[in-house]
This record gives structure tokens, sequence and C-alpha cells, in this order.
């Protein structure tokens, strides 16, 4: 028995190795040179990796999964495993090619194409925005016309926020549609229009295991993810069990996966609109665990990583979570993505604040540091659990004044 993991990111913190200790397979990994590099990790070598290989140009390049597909045939593969949002696809695809158990493209593809997305979700009554794709600039200008400004623009299958503008302006319009390819090499749009909601973003996180919901809770993002090259620290904590929005959010959630659908084990993440009216809007959903420190905080919540526990179920593993609860404490994170310049000082990891239960700089002193290139680009993340939001927030916040009266970045042309 053989399984092929497709992987984007950092192995270290998907240790497959560590996961499947108990499995008694043998694991053939396929990842991405880029992502490696980027973390400074090397390929695995030893058992229970059978075979470990990276590809250049593993986000968008059609050779990944040949090469995959290559891969199943050589060395029997008997399950495939991916936990990315570049993979969601490809593996779909190589399970219906090959007969393969697990998520097959028809809800794969749900989660993943926003206009797919919406257009099941309008089906089942769930709210979404407006919306619209574009073939061509007119297409923009009407919609814009129809609904007003501003209008947000976003790919397809998109993530990370990359691409995702909001155009306040018929100057900006002009300028965004002056330099989008609108149409994909076979002539399908790329592009889709949707109207600004205000309002709130909040997020709904959990597992699916079974076939059941075994872990659900939402939280609330205190900033605009679109905004990633802000100084500010970015706040999301979890809601208190006792706030109505929370129950309000909890039913949301069921009812957009019982729409969606999806395979007998998966993590989930979905995005929803908390209006200035008070409604709930979809804004997008996803079947893999929440990016940033997502998982961080759902591990705080629940006691375990709700991308390991899928891929557990998925090759017949134990993977005991109990009967499905409310958080017995609650937590959330603070996120600084990275600036442009040398980093010259940071504060003391010794002196951390009182509720950081785990602490991560993606960068060293005396590094050159580029500008956020995307929402997950981070400079420093901090998980923090208190026994409510009230503690939550407070601890996060002296962890915010913690980091900033300790941070110091050199500029060429002086300090900043």
């Amino acid at each position: 028995m053989t399984t092929l993991v497709l992987h984007r990111g950092s192995l270290r913190a998907n240790p497959y190795e560590r996961w499947l200790a108990d499995h008694g397979e043998k694991i053939v990994l396929l990842g991405s040179a880029e992502q490696l590099a980027l973390f400074g990790e090397e390929l695995p070598t030893e058992a229970p990796y059978l075979h470990a290989e990276a590809l250049a140009d593993y986000d968008t390049g059609a050779h990944v999964e040949r090469r995959a597909a290559e891969l199943v045939e050589e060395f029997g593969v008997t399950d495939i495993v991916a936990c990315q949002e570049f993979d969601i696809l490809r593996a779909a695809a190589l399970r219906e090619r090959f007969g393969l158990p697990g998520q097959r493209p028809a809800s794969a593809l749900v989660y993943r194409d926003k206009w797919e997305m919406k257009k099941l979700a309008t089906a089942a009554g769930i709210p979404v925005a407006a919306h619209a794709l574009l073939r061509s600039a007119p297409e923009l200008d009407a919609f814009a016309d129809a609904h007003g400004l501003p209008v947000v623009v976003k790919p397809r299958q998109g993530l990370l926020s990359v691409g995702v503008s909001v155009l306040r302006t018929r100057e900006e319009l002009a300028d965004w549609v002056r330099g989008a390819e609108l149409l994909r090499p076979d002539g399908e749009p790329e592009w889709l229009a949707e109207t600004f909601v205000e309002g709130s973003m909040c997020h709904i996180d959990g597992t699916v295991l079974d076939g059941r919901i075994a872990t659900m809770w939402p939280s609330q993002y205190q900033y605009a993810l679109a905004d990633f090259r802000d100084r500010k620290g970015r706040v999301d904590i979890a809601l208190d069990t006792a706030d109505p929005l929370a129950r309000r959010l909890v039913a949301f959630g069921e009812r957009i996966l019982e729409a969606f659908g999806g395979p007998e084990h998966f993590a989930f993440h979905i995005e929803v609109f908390h209006t200035t009216d008070g409604e709930l809007v979809l804004c997008e959903a996803a079947s893999r665990a929440g990016g940033a420190g997502v998982r961080d905080v759902q591990r705080a919540l629940f006691g375990f990583d709700p991308m390991e526990y899928p891929v557990r179920r998925q090759l017949g593993l134990p993977a005991p979570t109990g009967e499905r609860a409310d958080p017995a404490q609650l937590a959330g994170q603070l996120l600084f993505t990275k600036r442009p310049g040398v980093l010259a000082a940071l504060p003391d990891p010794a002196t951390l604040p009182e509720g950081v239960v785990k602490y991560t700089v993606y960068a060293e002193v005396g590094d050159t540091v580029r500008d956020a290139s995307h929402s997950g680009d981070f400079l420093a993340a901090f998980v923090v659990a208190g026994a409510d939001r009230a503690e939550t927030e407070a601890r996060i916040r002296a962890a915010e004044a913690w980091f900033k009266a300790g941070l110091w970045f050199r500029a060429e042309s002086g300090d900043s």
C-alpha cells in the first residue's frame, strides 16, 4: 500500500511521516521546488518515504499532474493525499482517472471555483454578493452601472487574496481592465466581479470525519484580508460560546456543508460577511484547513491539527475527537505581514506576554525583507489563548504592543 502526497508548502509544518507513523504504508512525495527553497527545507530521504521529488513551476504547471500520474503508475499508488489549495483539483482528477478513493472533481470544483461555488449557493438559497463573470471590458462597466461602486474583482480560482482588488472609481476600473487578462488560454473567463459587501468578515472552520461534522467554530477578522500591506497587527479571534452570532454562523456553516457536500473526511474554511444590516452572506468556502494561523487556533480550540486528522481518517487510521462540542477555551491570532527593509531588531522571546501559545518569526535580524506579496506572507505570527473572547483580545493587544516595541527596521535611507 502506497500513498502519494501532493504538497505545496512547508513539510516541517506538515510532518506526514509523524502523522502516519502507525500506518505501515510507504509515502511518495511530490512537492514544490519554490516552496522548499522558500522555507529552507530539503526533501525527505528516510522511511516511510519511498520516493520524494520537487518540481519547479508547481503552482500552475500542467507538468505537475502529468508527473503525479506517472508516479501513481510507477509505485502502484493506492491513495492520494492533498491538503493544499493548489492540489485539491489535481488530486481529485487523479483519483477519478485511476479509480482511487477520496474527493472527486465535482465537489472539489465547487470548493475551488468561485463561480461554480456561487451558482450552487444561489440554487440552495444561500445568500451571496451579486456577481458576474468578466469576458470583456464593457462587462465590467455594465456591472458597475447595475450595482454601483466599489466593485471587487478576483480570480475564479485564486487564494491568499492574490489578485483581489477593490475598485472604487471609474478610473480604477479602466486602469484595472487595461492590465487584466480576462480570458484563460482555453477561452474561459478568468475573473469574477462582485459587489462590495459592507460589514465584517467572519470565518467558520472545522473538520468532517466519517461523513459528519466533528468540529466547527467561527472566528471574526478584525482587518480586511485584501489590505495585506498594512503595518498594523492583524487580529482574528474566535467568538464566545455564548455569542448569538456564533450560533448563527454555526447554523450557516452547516447549511453550506449540506449544500456543497464533500468527501468523507476533510477540513473546511468558510468565509462569511456579517453585513451592517446583520445579514450573513457567503464570501467563499474551501475544502481544506484555513491558512495563516487558523490551523493553530483550531488546535488550541479543539486539541488537534485539523489538517492531520482528515488525512489519518482517509487512510483508515484512528482520529479520536469525541463527541462534537464547543471549544473549552478561546483563542485567536495576531499576524504581522512583511515590510521592506533590513530587520535590525526583534523583541526578546524570553519576555513573551501571558497567553501566547505559539510565536513564530519568519525572518532573522540582519535579513533584508521584501514587502508582503500576499495575505499569508508573514513577518511574525502569534497564537494566543484565553478563557473568553475579552481575555483573549486583551492578551493579543499586549502581544501586539510587545512586538512593536521591540521591532526595528532599517531602510537604506535611514531608520524606520
